[in-house]
Formats: C-alpha cells, structure tokens, sequence
C-alpha cells in the first residue's frame, strides 16, 4: 500500500507512518462478500460465504489481529450426502432425533436380526448405510460367528437348521472340524487349532531380524537376520522353519584388519605389539628410510580398519630397486638405470641361439615390486654336436654330412647312417629335437 506526504515548514504532512496489515485471506471453497482488498489495517471485519455444496452455510465474519493474523475463520466442508430412507421387512427402527446417523431396528416376533442379536443398528457414513438391515427367521443361521486364525466360506447368505458351511484355517493352524453345523439358529462353535511351527527365532549376538516379530511361524516361514555394522555375517542370512525346527542360524563376526610388523619395508607400528584391529580403530606406521608408502608417497601415516575388514590405504612400504641382476645367457635389451620405481619392468633377451622360456613361471621381464625384482628369467640352451662324437656313432648329417652343428632349442636334426653301416634300432631315431641343451644321438655299426 502506498500514500503521498508534503513537507512543509513544520515537516512532513501528513506524518508517514508504517502500519502492520494482515494479508487477504485463503480460505478454501470460499470467497469474501464484502470489502475485497489484498491487505486489511488491523481490526478490520470481513465477511465470507461457503461456496454452494459446503457448510457452514450462513456468512462468517473474522477479523485481523496485531499478530497480522485472522481469527474466527471456519473452513468449508463440503456438505454430507443424506443417506436413504430404510424400512426393514419383518422389524421396525428407531432413529435418535439428536443422531440421524444411526437408525436402530429390531424385528417382529419370530424373526431376529441378521447378526443373531435381538436388536442391532446401522450407521449412515458418505450417503451410504453401513449394512442392510435384515430379519430372518429365529430357526435360521445368519451372520458367521468370527474365527480366529481361520474364516468361514460363504455359499449363501441365510441357512437353515442343519445347514453347514466349511471352516478353512490360516496357515499354521488346523481345524478342530471341517465343517460347523446350523443348530437351532445358532452356528456351532469353530475352533482353529495350531500346527506344527517353530517358536521365536533364535537370538545372534550383534544381528537382528529384518521383519517385525510374528505370533508364530508356521512350517516353512523364514526370516532374515542382519549384522549390525563393523559385523561381517558367517553363514546364510536367510533361515527356514523345517518340521518345528528352524535351520542353523548365522553367527556375526567382528570385522577385523591384520597388520603384521614383518611387512616389507616397515619399520614401526603405533601402537606397538598388536597385529589384528577393528573396524574404525587407526594406526600410525613409519618406514624405513629411503621407503614410503604406496599410494602417499609419505614415510608416517595408514591407516584406519574399514568395516570391510581391509584397509582405506594399502599399509605397504615401498622403496627404489637398484640395477636389476644379472641373467645367465641373457641381457637387458635397453640400457639399466641406476633405480627404478616400483611398477618398472625390465625385458632381457637371450644370447645367440639361446631360447627365452615363456612358460609360466618365466617371462621376458623382471618387475620391481616393493624395493625388490620379482620375476623369473630363463635361456634355454642350443645343442652342440661335433664331428668327433657323429664319427664315434657312425652318423653323419642328412643335409650337411660331416660337419660339426649348433641348434638352438626345438630344433629338429634329422642324421643318416654313414656308407656301409646300418642303424641300431628304429627309423625314427634319425631325427632329433634339442631340449634344453641335450639331444640324444643315434647309432649306426
């Protein structure tokens, strides 16, 4: 809201002043009669009307406090649909002039309420009656009687004397008698009685069953435990009920993070003379020098025991390899370095005719790994065979004749007797493989 003021010798006329207003009113399924505005002065009276359907129906007046709030504002509900007008073959009703909410009825001589009592009521709620009121004969069975753990089928609404009905129970629990019986207008009593089924799930140390507890558990229910956290679970989680018995339950191990002082490269833990700790709980480890950690580059640090059980920092020292080592038969193929960071790899080659062996463990390269060469490296020796030992055998080779050869490993010779002798044994030892330095050599006589 705004105004105009004129200064003049005296000051400002009229004197501008800030007054506290309430906001124009919400109010839901209504609208103000008289006096709209967005903001009221306090003390301001307004008035406003249901729309057509709610209640109340007459106008309501409220007004604006100091606190900028209204007050006396009643909200518009929308008006209860009346229920129909009942009449009840074979009984009469009373309704309460105070309550016409609620219709009271009995029946007439030789007929009783549906419900089996002498009298009932019914309840008009959103325009709709509760029930149908109804008289049937005193002779006749009506309203099931209630069953715990179990229900009555229905096939009909009225029966008479002798009439039954089946009596089907929840699971867990058996009936006393398959069928109750409609005597004299009244039903027999039905009874579920309970099965076989275990009793409370055993209690685990550090876990809880993730289910509300239940009055029972029938054959084959089951339930789910679940470890508290820094608790790792050591079995199935799941667990039945078998025969009355329920299965083997689990058990919640602490979790727990190993440190052990013989790690490479470390050289203190803090605090001293443990080697297992919990989950949560940190240590400080220094080590040794010219080493750090992994993953910090740091010489003190770790470490805290995650509630995995491993830890949030690889606890390992690491330090520089020097040159790697010398390999028999074999050379580095680069030029080495002094040091080497931990990861580095190294590839070797073999020297002439010699074979690098690639089969697990061996490889070409040596790693260093925490200050240290890890790896296996290895040359497979050529065979050498000179004319002094072909001659002493009586061979010669079949492509080459007398000569003296060196084969590197896998490689296959294939030898002739020489002129006029004749080979020891079978045709097939005249072609050899080298292995590893070694090869057999026929013989010819």
């Amino acid at each position: 809201m705004s105004a105009e003021a004129t200064c003049t010798p005296d000051g400002w006329t009229p004197k501008p002043l800030c007054a506290v207003m309430c906001a124009a009113p919400n109010i839901p399924n209504a609208e103000i009669v008289e006096d709209q505005g967005t903001k009221y002065i306090i003390n301001s009276r307004i008035q406003y009307k249901c729309n057509p359907g709610f209640e109340p129906e007459q106008p309501v007046h409220i007004t604006c406090i100091s606190q900028t709030e209204w007050t006396g504002i009643q909200q518009c509900t929308a008006k209860q649909k009346p229920c129909r007008d009942l009449t009840v073959e074979n009984g009469f009703i009373y309704s309460h002039l105070s309550n016409n909410e609620e219709i009271i009825y009995s029946c007439n001589t030789g007929y009783k309420p549906f419900t089996g009592n002498w009298w009932d009521s019914v309840t008009c709620s959103s325009g709709s009656w509760s029930e149908e009121p109804q008289c049937i004969r005193e002779e006749e069975c009506g309203a099931f009687p209630s069953v715990p753990h179990g229900k009555l089928k229905q096939t009909k609404n009225t029966f008479r004397d002798g009439d039954r009905t089946a009596l089907e129970c929840d699971p867990g629990f058996i009936p006393t008698q398959r069928f109750i019986t409609c005597v004299n207008g009244a039903w027999e009593k039905p009874v579920c009685e309970v099965g076989v089924h275990c009793k409370i799930p055993l209690k685990v140390e550090n876990a809880l069953i993730t289910s509300k507890p239940e009055e029972l558990y029938v054959d084959g229910s089951s339930v789910t435990y679940a470890c508290r956290r820094s608790f790792l679970m050591n079995g199935k989680n799941r667990v039945f009920c078998r025969n009355g018995i329920w299965e083997e339950t689990p058990t919640c191990e602490e979790v727990t993070c190993e440190l052990k002082s013989t790690t490479f490269g470390v050289k203190k833990i803090k605090p001293e003379g443990k080697t297992i700790f919990r989950a949560g709980q940190r240590v400080e480890i220094t080590c040794t020098e010219k080493y750090w950690f992994v993953f910090t580059k740091e010489n003190i640090k770790s470490f805290t025991c995650g509630e995995n059980g491993q830890w949030d920092y690889q606890p390992v020292c690491e330090g520089k390899c020097e040159r790697p080592p010398q390999v028999d038969s074999a050379d580095t193929k680069e030029m080495t370095k002094t040091e080497y960071n931990s990861g580095e790899k190294v590839e070797y080659l073999c020297f002439n005719k010699y074979t690098l062996d690639l089969s697990p463990p061996y490889s070409k390269y040596l790693t260093c790994e925490q200050g240290k060469w890890r790896g296996n490296i290895k040359c497979l020796k050529p065979c050498s065979v000179t004319v002094e030992e072909m001659d002493k055998r009586g061979i010669e080779l079949r492509w080459g004749g007398r000569q003296k050869i060196f084969s590197p490993h896998q490689d296959r010779i294939s030898f002739v007797c020489q002129w006029g002798k004749s080979l020891i044994g079978s045709r097939n030892l005249l072609i050899q493989v080298c292995n590893d330095g070694e090869m057999y050599l026929p013989e010819c006589v």
